[in-house]
């Protein structure tokens, strides 16, 4: 039978035992590390890991924290919270364990090569109670998994059916296929008016200039504004990042992540942070000036920069993250599926919030048609 256990810092488990289960992941143990150095407030990291004979055979990275229950209600479930908020200002925010990382593209389980598919939710059910003992030590209540992908549905049904979690529809990813040989070809893949629109907006290009960099050395003060202006247009947050994360990541994973830097004459107006493996291009924040970055079309921009990477590169796979939806389709993008799974420890407020699933955020995938 696998023992699991979990610990406060990935340093305890190691590079090596942890890449083990993620081979060649994008967001192994160098990206995590880098993560949990950033300094983000309001996170409590954990790491469970399920070993057997003396080895790790599963892990996963996860997180306790104070969740405010509307961060990803539809606009009347706000409301509805809101309201309620003016009579009693700590309703609706829990204290909650999570499994998975906001840092991530999805709950980064990963399993050890050789163990058989077969074993893999017995495993996972072991990483998952450790996982809900360390959480209720710690006074968590509300329980979540982050972003599992429906690839692996199944194992996760296994591992949750005994628990009562309930299943709601997580955040997509988007990837783009990377099989055209240029441009001119990625172009030729695209609608009609969408070629016509992106020909218009990439003439922002004559007022630009595009560095691919390694290190932000100078810039954090301005890459922080940027992200903050960036933040504050989002209708979902949830993490609120550091200087450090930045100039962290570029660090711990020298040779796989780099930053493409925009500029209007002499001023920082745009940058975007991607990883890189021997295939894809992981787009993980793109940030902009509130005010010239639209009026430059510096979306599109990047978008076309990032392609255009990938062919410089020989990487077959653009992998541009979650949201902003309606463009990645546009752009010939396809989605892959995540779920999220909740519950909480009291079993009358797990019924409850079973009952309150509809009013959680609308399904983030638009209609196909809405391009």
């Amino acid at each position: 039978m696998p023992e699991a256990r979990v610990v406060r810092s990935i340093g305890e488990i190691g590079r090596e035992a942890w890449d083990a289960c993620f081979p060649g992941a994008l967001e192994g143990y160098d990206y995590l590390a880098a993560v949990e150095a950033a300094g983000l407030a309001g996170f409590d990291w954990r790491y469970a890991v399920a070993e057997e004979g003396g080895r790790i055979v599963a892990a996963a990275p996860g997180f306790f924290t104070d969740y405010s229950l509307d961060t990803t209600l539809t606009a009347l479930g706000r409301r509805l919270v809101a309201a309620t908020r003016r009579l009693a200002p700590r309703a609706f925010t829990v204290r909650m364990a999570c499994l998975g990382s906001p840092c991530t593209e999805d709950v980064g389980l990963g399993f050890a090569a050789d163990l058989p598919v077969a074993r893999r939710a017995a495993v996972l059910t072991a990483l998952l109670e450790a996982f809900e003992t360390a959480a209720a030590q710690a006074g968590c209540w509300l329980m979540a998994i982050k972003d599992a992908p429906e690839r692996d549905r199944a194992v996760w049904a296994d591992a949750t059916r005994a628990s009562g979690y309930q299943r709601t529809a997580g955040m997509p990813s988007a990837e783009l296929a990377i099989d055209f040989a240029d441009l001119d070809g990625y172009f030729a893949s695209l609608s009609h008016a969408t070629r016509k629109d992106m020909r218009r907006k990439l003439k922002a290009l004559c007022d630009l200039r595009i560095e691919v960099v390694d290190d932000l050395a100078g810039l954090e003060p301005r890459i922080l504004d940027l992200y903050r202006q960036t933040r504050e247009r989002s209708d979902l947050q949830f993490e609120d990042l550091t200087a450090a994360y930045f100039t962290g990541v570029l660090t711990q994973m020298r040779g796989r992540a780099l930053c493409v830097v925009y500029w209007a004459g002499d001023e920082l107006i745009g940058f975007n942070l991607l990883l890189q493996d021997g295939t894809t291009l992981l787009d993980k924040f793109f940030c902009m000036e509130s005010l010239r970055g639209p009026a430059l079309n510096l979306y599109f921009v990047s978008w076309f920069t990032n392609v255009r990477l990938c062919l410089e590169r020989g990487l077959s796979r653009y992998q541009s993250g979650q949201a902003a939806y309606e463009n990645k389709l546009r752009l010939g993008s396809r989605l892959i599926g995540a779920d999220m799974y909740f519950r909480h420890r009291r079993p009358l407020v797990n019924r409850a919030l079973q009952w309150a699933a509809p009013l959680l955020a609308d399904d983030p995938v638009p209609e196909r048609g809405a391009a």
